[in-house]
């Protein structure tokens, strides 16, 4: 195995609400499958609006009635650098994608790609719940758990 860290940058809009939760839920995931040594988690937005600021208070509350910690995160705009350093840029959804895959043109590095697109389910973006009530905060975390498993997966076969 390899001692260089696989490196996972989840990225969502304002990241207050759906790439917070993703950051979350993947350590809490990696952790419990004894991999989170081996991971350095981070998630991003692309609008600068709540730079460091705490997830949105309804995430929080939904990932922690599923056991996740998101008190310690505060959100940050992505920067091209990122696109070096990390292995994963997953986005929420395809605007996301859109604005992220604009600065990998200019930029390089990894290519941005969908979270979903790890996960079994029909949909292929994470839908924002910002506007929405608080069942939205829930359909976000179950997506993000399955993209999660998915995720996972590959990374374990990566590190085999």
């Amino acid at each position: 195995m390899s001692e260089q860290k696989i490196r996972i940058l989840f990225v969502c809009l304002g990241n207050i609400c759906r790439s917070p939760s993703a950051e979350g839920v993947f350590r809490q995931l990696a952790e419990r499958e004894g991999l989170l040594s081996t991971l350095e988690i981070d998630s991003c937005g692309t609008g600068h609006w709540h730079i460091g600021k705490k997830p949105d208070a309804r995430a929080t509350a939904a990932a922690a009635r599923r056991g996740v910690d998101l008190s310690g995160l505060r959100a940050r705009q992505i920067e091209p650098e990122d696109l070096d350093r990390f292995d994963y840029i997953l986005t929420m959804d395809r605007a996301n994608l859109a604005d992220v895959r604009d600065m990998w043109h200019q930029n390089g590095g990894t290519e941005p790609q969908l979270f979903l697109s790890f996960a079994s389910a029909d949909a292929m973006e994470v839908p924002d719940p910002y506007y929405g009530g608080e069942d939205g905060f829930d359909q976000v975390l179950d997506l993000i758990e399955q993209a999660s498993e998915g995720l996972l997966r590959e990374i374990r076969e990566r590190l085999a």
